[in-house]
Order: structure tokens, then sequence, then C-alpha cells
């Protein structure tokens, strides 16, 4: 049984991976269509979300690639940038490169949800992060 766990785990694994390098392509394609449209697509806030998304997207991918011992952490973080992408890309547009950046990111944002285990898990020094959460905003 432990075997077939750690089977679909690795799985699982690979799924996400693949995820993120094609949501990271994808993101990296529509940053580029969307300069080459102008006007509402050229936004800089939506550009660097697509540049963000990427960005996480490939390293999220990196990390499970090395297997690194954080890599739940980077797939917390790329399901929550991939989810604001979606968001924005299905605001601009339900067609073309708009939609294949949407569903791209939706197929990243679940599997990292699940290779993160949904909730960020504690940080590594609770003590600094308490005292990041007194600074005032």
């Amino acid at each position: 049984m432990a075997n077939a766990e750690a089977m679909r785990s690795k799985d699982e694994m690979r799924e996400c991976i693949d995820n993120c390098l094609a949501c990271h392509r994808v993101c990296l394609e529509t940053l580029a269509d969307g300069l080459q449209r102008g006007g509402k697509h050229a936004e800089p806030r939506h550009l660097r979300l697509l540049m963000d998304c990427a960005d996480i997207c490939d390293t999220s991918a990196r990390f499970m690639l090395r297997g690194s011992d954080l890599h739940s952490r980077t797939c917390f973080a790329c399901a929550e940038v991939c989810a604001a992408c979606a968001d924005a890309c299905e605001k601009m547009s339900d067609e073309g490169m708009m939609k294949a950046c949407a569903e791209a990111c939706r197929r990243c944002e679940e599997s990292c949800r699940r290779m993160s285990g949904g909730v960020m898990p504690q940080p590594v020094n609770p003590e600094a992060a308490q005292r990041a959460a007194d600074l005032p905003a």
C-alpha cells in the first residue's frame, strides 16, 4: 500500500511540474500577446501579474524537480498567484490567449494546492514571523 501511495505522489508531483511549466509558458506567451495588442491587454498591473505568475510557476517547478523539502511553500504561493492571474485573465476576455492563460493557471493552481496541502505550513522560524507581524503597516 505504501508503495502505491509513493507512486501516486510521484505521479502527482510530475503532473504538478508539467502544469507549472505549461503555465509558465502560457503566461509568457500571453504577456507577449498583450504587449502586441496594447490597450487594456498591456496595462502594467496585468503585465506584472503575468510576469509574477510565470516566475512563481518556474520557481515551483524547479523546487519540485530538484526534490526540495520546501516545495510545498512555493506551491502554496504558486497556487495563490495562479488564482489571481486566472481571475484577471477571465475578466479580460473569455477567448484566445486570455482563455488559454486562465485555463493553464487554473490547472496549475489546482495541482499546486494539492502539492502544498492547501494551507501554508508553519514558518521555519515562528519568532521571526511574529516579529514581522508586529511591525506597523
